[in-house]
């Protein structure tokens, strides 16, 4: 039997109870979750106690070792995201200041991704008259622009030790030498080396660090991730790729080549006066990034 529109009308669920089993989930549990809302533990254990007697079903697992939230529980997390995100949505909405304007982004390839369509189109649905245009580039032609100030800001990928204070990090990943397994490379000789092309900061640090003790030689060069992959796969040479791009039969190569360092993929803006359209896109995406915790990217 379904319930009753006056059984349904008795029972609520709590916005700020929603929001701590969110926390729950994203901080992988109720102290963590309660440092993170700036709560007392109990306060936290009592808004979801008061959720399931509400809803008479347990939300959290409480056996040890065992799942953190109940099969309810994972049900209501999915509701509790998609009512969290249009809730905040409505208040932006109704406290907005109306923004106008114009905003280049720059995106690499790797970065004009799911999650980021996803924030750049509630961006639009909440400032309808910021124009945003992105173009996606190489991470080092993105800096170049920004630094010239051709684009407000852009979403690029640096290594860990070039990381600004002023740098929303997005994302961090390793970086890895690969190669086929059957393709042999011998002392003495030459590595071929698979490249994104000569703005690729990669190559760039495979050259200078690199030479060290290995000597490289350029034998492909293509600007897309899904070119190098093939080009690995296909015997052509040894490549730098990051963890999303490693599948296939590739190997990992740790001897006989300098340790990669590891990328970080950053919003960066150009060093201009403040601009509050940029501000709101800026925050929009790090919103976007608190609800999942990091972002998911296409690869």
């Amino acid at each position: 039997m379904g319930m009753t529109m006056n059984e349904l009308n008795g029972r609520r669920l709590e916005i700020d109870a929603l929001r701590a089993l969110s926390a729950i989930r994203q901080h992988g549990g109720i102290t963590r979750a309660a440092a993170a809302l700036g709560l007392s533990q109990s306060a936290v254990s009592h808004k979801i106690k008061r959720l399931e007697v509400s809803l008479d079903c347990e939300l959290l697992g409480r056996k040890s070792g065992g799942p953190m939230f109940t099969a309810a529980g994972e049900d209501l997390l999915d509701y509790a995201g998609r009512i969290l995100g249009l809730h905040d949505e409505a208040l932006l909405s109704l406290s907005k200041t109306p923004l106008a304007g114009r905003l280049l982004l720059g995106l690499t390839e790797d970065t004009a991704c799911t999650d980021l369509a996803r924030i750049l189109g509630r961006f639009k649905r909440l400032h309808p008259n910021v124009a945003v245009r992105t173009k996606v580039r190489m991470s080092l032609v993105l800096r170049a622009m920004l630094e010239r100030g051709e684009l407000d800001a852009a979403i690029v990928q640096v290594f860990s030790h070039q990381v600004r204070p002023n740098d929303l990090v997005l994302y961090r990943d390793s970086l890895h030498w690969v190669k086929h397994p059957e393709l042999v490379i011998r002392h003495g000789e030459p590595i071929p080396f698979l490249s994104f092309d000569d703005e690729c900061f990669y190559r760039q640090w495979a050259l200078d660090i690199g030479q060290e003790n290995a000597i490289f030689e350029t034998v492909f060069e293509c600007a897309s991730a899904a070119g190098i992959v093939s080009a690995v796969n296909a015997t052509m040479g040894v490549a730098l790729l990051s963890d999303r791009h490693i599948r296939g039969e590739m190997q990992v190569i740790t001897d006989r080549l300098p340790v990669p360092p590891s990328l970080a993929y950053v919003v960066r803006r150009a060093r201009k006066t403040r601009n509050p359209a940029l501000d709101s896109l800026v925050a929009e995406i790090e919103r976007g990034i608190g609800r999942k915790g990091g972002l998911a990217l296409t690869g």
